[in-house]
């Protein structure tokens, strides 16, 4: 009995851990599988609008089911940013980013997701949403940290360098990435950066919006729903071919229902969940997980060839990433000692004045 006590609390203590083990998972597999729907044929603006279309199905019921405490009216004008917000950031973002598919790999996908925090961080500084303080540690880790990190992401954009090794069997053009030159990499790599960009201010404008209506569940769903409308009459647009919308029991089925299903609604909840034990940190720090991840299996399944130069640019991405989380991570802790310096120095005054009445 002992002993299966002590199991249960071990596993209990490492649950988070799992998690996002899972997750770094379910987003390698997100970038596996979308580099290979794209490969197959699939036109980007069809597999977006059904990715978002099987989220929206999935998260509708639990929308309406599960009621939360948080919930507030929505009005006209809270719809409208709501709409103009999930137009930026996710109608616009998942497009850019499965049309860069074409031109790069799965690896250098999900390697460019490690820019994130970066531009966030120089994007809340330029609106004067955070400050940096560059006389402390922390100000310049951070200040490094998205220096090193954009360097990176140029060094794994603009150069290859020599392969690693060369695979023995020959993949098919359509599955392997290294049949694409050199500019069309360059295009792929600047518009991946772009889905990136608009991701970021996604984040920077969700912000105000989560304070107006705090049900996260449902704040996601409403998101999804007018992505996939948005995105259903995008695609409609661009492609009018009926034969481009046909699904059948194939990899394009499996790869629009993961990545709607799992990624958007399993990992989400995931996350929230380990975001909420462990904090935002200890999520953000196992993210180049992925990377290792997405790379080992590209190199197995599409016979993708390893570049120094890629190498490189990943060391310095995922090197940007913790010196920036390190030195976010020490300037909250300063910030909290300060505060319970200050309400010790607080408290004192207020027993004498209760004392007094």
């Amino acid at each position: 009995m002992k002993a299966l006590r002590c199991c249960a609390n071990a596993m209990g203590n490492n649950k988070p851990y799992i998690a996002i083990i899972i997750i770094q998972f379910i987003y390698a597999g997100m970038s596996l599988f979308s580099k290979a729907a794209i490969s197959e044929g699939m036109k980007p603006a069809v597999f977006v609008a059904y990715r978002q279309g099987f989220a929206a199905l999935a998260l509708v019921p639990f929308a309406l089911l599960l009621k939360s405490k948080k919930t507030a009216p929505l009005s006209w004008i809270l719809l409208c940013k709501i709409f103009f917000v999930s137009l930026c950031g996710i109608t616009l973002c998942l497009n850019l980013y499965t049309y860069g598919l074409n031109y790069t790999s799965a690896t250098f996908a999900t390697a460019m997701t490690n820019t994130i925090p970066v531009m966030v961080f120089i994007m809340a500084v330029a609106f004067r949403m955070e400050s940096v303080s560059i006389r402390e540690w922390h100000g310049i880790a951070k200040v490094m940290g998205s220096v090193i990190g954009l360097s990176g992401a140029m060094v794994f954009t603009f150069y290859k360098g020599p392969s690693i090794y060369h695979s023995s069997e020959k993949a098919s053009p359509k599955a392997s990435a290294n049949h694409i030159s050199k500019g069309d990499w360059v295009k792929g790599a600047l518009i991946m950066l772009a889905a990136n960009l608009t991701w970021s201010l996604w984040l920077i404008m969700l912000r105000p919006i989560i304070k107006q209506y705090p049900d996260q569940l449902r704040l996601t769903t409403l998101q999804c729903f007018f992505s996939c409308i948005m995105s259903a009459l995008w695609a409609a647009v661009m492609e009018r071919n009926i034969s481009s919308w046909k699904l059948g029991w194939d990899i394009n089925l499996l790869s629009v229902a993961y990545c709607g299903v799992v990624v958007t609604g399993l990992s989400y909840w995931l996350q929230v969940w380990v975001v909420e034990k462990k904090g935002p940190v200890f999520t953000a720090i196992f993210s180049p997980l992925a990377l290792i991840l997405t790379a080992i299996f590209s190199a197995i399944f599409f016979k993708e060839n390893l570049h120094w130069g890629s190498v490189c640019g990943a060391v310095l991405l995922v090197a940007g990433l913790y010196s920036y989380l390190w030195g976010k991570n020490t300037e909250a802790k300063s910030e909290k000692s300060e505060q319970k310096a200050e309400s010790k120095e607080e408290s004192p005054t207020l027993e004498c004045v209760s004392t007094q009445k």
